[in-house]
């Protein structure tokens, strides 16, 4: 899955920020918000408008906007119909059927059909990119029944495909893309043509990307008529606009402290939504001795979790039970998980009962993102009462992303963006071989209760040796997991009817969302 995105560090809140060019700071009134125009802040342009490669930040907000997925979720995580409004398995799971809305029509009059979806999902299938890529392993070839129906051969039963098809793959129009030698390579960076509630009109990079309402949007015309995201240098600047009336909406997470400035501010709102990732450690289970489980467990007792949810996330962060299954995954959270406790003394037994002494290890971590920054120092501090020395190596982000690549660390600091799926995502992070299984976890027990789990046709099924599987995780420490992180959105308090969905990605500046804001009142 996607690693979260580095926030941004965030200066003290001072009437001596930087102004954007083409803003002013000054006064404090408040204008009421109007249907014509949602202004958003962000902190970064569009890097790629095709969003089949796109995965940053405001990559992914601006074509949400023009190009449907299968289907939304809801605040709970739950898939909910958006281009899709049935899905289901075939009995013997070898294969899957999608139903079509036939009320969607791209930006150039032709409806959006099912020949769009084929020709998407096998775009990604045959050029094997992007996350989706790694999420559809089982397919074997997608058919357009009719123009509202699809049908997905499978070769072999995997009970994720369809939430994982449905949520991650965005759907193009193939009589746009299928004239690039390589969807990969297509830009698409002028005269777009979506099928969104907004349609991208204008773009001046550096300043703001102006997004036009589609009257005749099938699941129904937005209440606003126009939708304007503007790229300010940091989030200080944005807060300062927030504050003056000049924007309507910061798009980026608020780093903790700044919430807490905000969160009694009557001008703002606070929308919060809970990660459906996690922050955690990981220790790589092929450097010695951190094979030794022994070990792993005297680290993860070594760690003070309230003292970083409390100080570090300013209270903004959630206990997991020291679980992978999250409070964010009801259909999956298993209540039996006990957070493991900070106790250094134990710690000094467990190193004693390996026969480790002296043991000093290397943490890297990205030192751009500001949680993380906070708490790493808490992390070797708290260490250092069971004797063990962790040497911090707060690195540049490319250089972080090169060594986690490589397994190159001892115990590696960091955190998952969005993990929605767990059969599906236990499998990358955990099964032997898994593309992001960093700690080189190895173990067959674990292979088959996540295989077990992936065949499974509904989470019901799936739910026990999921749980299975997490509890081997915990027991055997393969990742200390330490907070699911609350995130806050701020937005003018002029404006409501926002549809939040989890996860810093969707917030509330899912389409779902944007489509159903309006004025207060």
């Amino acid at each position: 899955m996607r690693r979260a995105l580095a926030l941004l560090a965030l200066a003290a809140l001072t009437a001596c920020a930087p102004s954007v060019p083409g803003t002013s700071t000054g006064g404090s009134s408040q204008p009421a918000a109007s249907t014509d125009r949602l202004t958003i802040g962000t902190t970064a342009d569009v890097v790629n408008y095709n969003p089949l490669v796109g995965n940053s930040r405001t990559d992914s907000w601006v074509t949400s906007l023009m190009y449907p997925h299968l289907t939304q979720m809801d605040e709970t995580g739950k898939r909910i119909p958006y281009l899709a409004t049935e899905w289901s398995y075939a009995e013997d799971g070898k294969s899957a059927t999608v139903k079509l809305r036939d009320d969607m029509t791209w930006s150039d009059g032709k409806p959006v059909t099912a020949d769009d979806v084929v020709f998407s999902v096998t775009a990604v299938q045959k050029e094997k990119f992007g996350v989706v890529a790694g999420l559809i392993t089982a397919l074997d070839k997608a058919e357009a029944v009719s123009p509202t129906e699809v049908k997905f051969a499978l070769s072999r039963p995997d009970g994720t495909f369809l939430d994982n098809v449905g949520f991650w793959l965005p759907i193009v129009p193939k009589h746009v893309f299928e004239k690039a030698p390589s969807v990969q390579k297509f830009a698409n960076d002028s005269d777009w043509v979506s099928a969104g509630p907004f349609k991208l009109t204008k773009v001046e990079r550096g300043q703001r990307y102006i997004m036009e309402r589609v009257d005749d949007f099938g699941p129904g015309k937005p209440a606003v008529k126009e939708v304007v995201f503007r790229v300010f240098p940091d989030v200080n600047t944005e807060v300062l606009a927030l504050r003056n009336g000049e924007i309507d909406m910061i798009g980026n997470v608020l780093p903790p402290a700044t919430a807490s400035e905000l969160k009694n501010d009557p001008k703002i709102k606070l929308q919060q939504v809970p990660s459906l990732g996690w922050a955690h450690l990981q220790y790589n289970t092929k450097h010695k001795p951190l094979d030794d489980v022994r070990v792993r467990q005297a680290l993860a007792h070594a760690v003070d979790y309230e003292a970083i949810r409390n100080i570090a996330l300013k209270g903004f962060a959630k206990s997991s039970n020291s679980s992978v299954l999250t409070p964010s995954q009801p259909d999956y959270v298993d209540p039996s998980s006990k957070e493991y406790t900070f106790d250094p003394e134990l710690s000094k037994q467990l190193l004693a009962q390996a026969g480790v002494s002296g043991l000093s290890l290397n943490m890297i971590y990205d030192q751009a993102d500001p949680n993380i920054a906070r708490w790493a120092p808490m992390v070797r501090d708290a260490a250092k009462k069971a004797g063990i020395t962790i040497k911090l190596q707060g690195l540049e982000r490319n250089t972080y992303l090169d060594k986690t690549q490589k397994r190159d660390f001892d115990i590696y600091a960091g955190s998952w963006a969005v993990m929605d799926n767990p059969p599906a995502n236990l499998g990358l992070a955990f099964k032997t071989g898994g593309f992001i299984n960093y700690a080189q976890v190895s173990d067959p027990k674990l292979d088959k209760l996540i295989d077990q789990a992936q065949r499974a046709l509904s989470p019901a099924e799936a739910k026990a040796p999921i749980q299975e599987a997490a509890r081997i995780i915990h027991d055997q420490v393969y990742d200390n997991v330490l907070y699911v992180e609350t995130f806050n959105i701020a937005h003018s308090a002029t404006w409501t009817g926002f549809k939040p969905m989890p996860s810093e990605l969707l917030s509330i500046l899912n389409p779902l969302s944007l489509a159903a804001a309006k004025p207060a009142g």
